[in-house]
């Protein structure tokens, strides 16, 4: 595949409360998206010049050569998507916020990546409802060209980009669409990223480990439905406007706040919002030691379960929290090793999970956390040595606490890779009654039924799991593309495949086997190529280590779609 930098319009479309959309009717859902595709998307890209780079799931990526054609396809794609739900009820209608940019990309083969891409896609999160938000770039370009009229929106510091972006939103005359959670008995909540306010991009790792120690601890309450880290952390950000993020996410709820560190020092602000009505139902401002922060994290968490008690019926309700560590550095490192591992550098992650649990040997979630990172490392090099010390760490995190969810989860992972699959099992069902609300658990019990041999249930597992994340991490694409391809459908891995942006070795083995199936012998050499790029040495005994499959049958059938494409014994 052939690499190549170019300026580009980026424009970014995603189908607002789309997990919402899907659990109400799925199949209608998913039937209303492909005509719309077919019968408004499609020509319409034609008609100005430009190109669908991939669907994402509940959005499309699309590039286009000129800034003006891309904000003109933009507002044709509103207006006839308006036009096409005037004669739906409100909750079936499929509305869109797009976003789009004017900026460098990176071409690898059809796929496009790079901050171009990046901003644009955070641009659509502060469109409203049926509307359009450029930035600066593209406004110079399409102003006086368009008769449409721009608010400036000023300067907006957009996550994971350095500088502040200027945004303008497009008066599309769509009107914006109000949406309601989905009814359900127990009152829901999402807690969105702390705006780091210290000043350093690089203190981020430490608002957004507070934010998801405050979700997991929600999510303790069997009565709170708690939105997931994946989907608030998509959705957050300065600038996103909190109600509409509730809104999209469908909950009656949203947590909203910052965090300011300075020498040893934090003030953490938190406000509770009603979704429905946008007023603040409570506020708190938490000037500490960084050492108390566990006491204003169960503060926090108590004052929020507090205030809705009433209406969750959660009257009895008391932390069982324990404190995980009395040290302040050990828990730095842990949230510094968090954040590493989440964005895939595990091999950067477990040093510093490594120095927690050397600070603290007690520290039951670090030694879980290491686990994972351990996997990590074991995935990208399958020594038996790193399993080993895997197992070990969880084994004594399991033995420090056994009432962890992250604990269950560690220990799942290791013995699927160990090939105890009843064991797997078990640490799978106990992690998942201890936090039901995580999708990653059960995005993760889905590659334990693929490998024992279960993957019709793996697929409903992994769908749902998907169903219950808006914004789902790319390696739940990965999982549901192994699954399809054990059940022989391999265009639909191909498609599975096409959601995953950044993609792995993994993702290329997938596409180089269905592609293989499906007699796509060049792409397939070209995918295969792709993950030898990345492990050079690459063989058919390296790939068996890494797909713990239970019975010979599944790992014959990747096996023998790699050989097709080329990969030596």
């Amino acid at each position: 595949m052939s690499t190549n930098r170019r300026l580009a319009a980026i424009a970014v479309a995603d189908v607002v409360g789309y997990s919402r959309l899907m659990e109400a009717d799925e199949a209608g859902t998913l039937a209303a998206l492909k005509q719309r595709r077919v019968e408004i998307l499609e020509p319409m890209v034609r008609v100005h010049g430009g190109r669908i780079v991939k669907l994402m799931g509940d959005g499309v990526l699309l590039e286009f050569a000129s800034a003006v054609n891309a904000v003109k396809a933009a507002l044709e794609l509103q207006t006839k998507f308006a036009e096409a739900n005037q004669p739906l009820p409100a909750p079936r209608r499929i509305v869109l916020r797009i976003g789009i940019n004017l900026g460098d990309v990176i071409g690898e083969g059809s796929d496009i990546f790079g901050d171009g891409v990046n901003i644009a896609a955070r641009l659509e999160g502060l469109a409203e409802p049926g509307g359009i938000c450029i930035s600066a770039k593209v406004y110079d370009e399409v102003c006086g060209k368009i008769d449409v009229t721009f608010t400036d929106l000023g300067d907006k510091q957009l996550k994971n980009i350095t500088s502040p972006v200027r945004a303008f939103a497009a008066r599309t005359g769509v009107v914006p669409m109000e949406l309601s959670p989905t009814p359900s008995a127990k009152l829901s909540i999402a807690v969105l990223p702390l705006d780091n306010m210290s000043g350093d991009p690089s203190q981020q790792y430490l608002s957004d480990g507070i934010t998801e120690d405050i979700i997991t601890e929600l999510s303790r309450f069997r009565n709170l439905s708690v939105a997931s880290r994946h989907a608030s952390f998509h959705l957050g950000g300065k600038g996103v406007n909190p109600v509409q993020a509730a809104r999209d996410l469908g909950v009656n709820f949203v947590v909203e706040g910052s965090l300011r560190k300075t020498s040893d020092r934090l003030r953490i602000t938190v406000q509770l919002i009603d979704a429905k009505t946008g007023n603040h139902i409570w506020a708190e401002r938490y000037d500490r030691q960084s050492a108390d922060i566990f006491a204003v994290q169960d503060e926090v968490v108590s004052a929020i379960v507090a205030t809705l008690e009433g209406r969750i019926m959660a009257a009895g309700a008391v932390l069982t929290h324990k404190k995980p560590t009395a040290s302040w550095t050990a828990y730095d490192y842990l949230l510094q090793g968090r954040e590493l591992a989440n964005a895939h550098r595990e091999a950067e992650a477990v040093p510093l999970f490594s120095r927690a649990t050397a600070i603290d040997p007690n520290f039951a979630e670090a030694r879980a956390w290491l686990v994972i990172g351990l996997m990590g490392t074991y995935w990208g090099n399958p020594d038996p040595n790193t399993l080993d010390l895997a197992a070990d760490a969880a084994q004594r995190a399991l033995e420090l606490d056994s009432n962890d969810s992250m604990v269950h989860h560690a220990n799942a992972m290791v013995m699927l890779w160990l090939r105890r699959y009843e064991g797997s099992a078990t640490h799978f069902d106990r992690a998942i009654a201890l936090n039901p609300v995580d999708p990653e658990t059960r995005a993760d019990r889905a590659i334990l039924l693929n490998f024992t041999g279960r993957s019709e249930e793996a697929l409903s597992v992994i769908d749902d799991a998907l169903r219950r994340s808006p914004f789902p991490p790319a390696w739940f694409w990965q999982i549901r593309g192994l699954i399809l391809l054990h059940l022989k459908r391999y265009a639909e891995v191909v498609n599975a495949l096409n959601s995953v942006p950044h993609k792995n070795i993994f993702s290329y083995f997938l596409l180089a086997a269905a592609l293989s199936y499906l007699g796509h012998g060049e792409k397939a050499a070209q995918a295969l190529a792709r993950a030898r790029e990345l492990r050079p040495e690459l063989s058919s005994r390296d790939v068996a280590a890494l797909y713990p499959y239970e019975e010979n049958a599944g790992l014959d059938h990747l096996l023998d779609g790699l050989r097709k494409a080329g990969l030596p014994e």
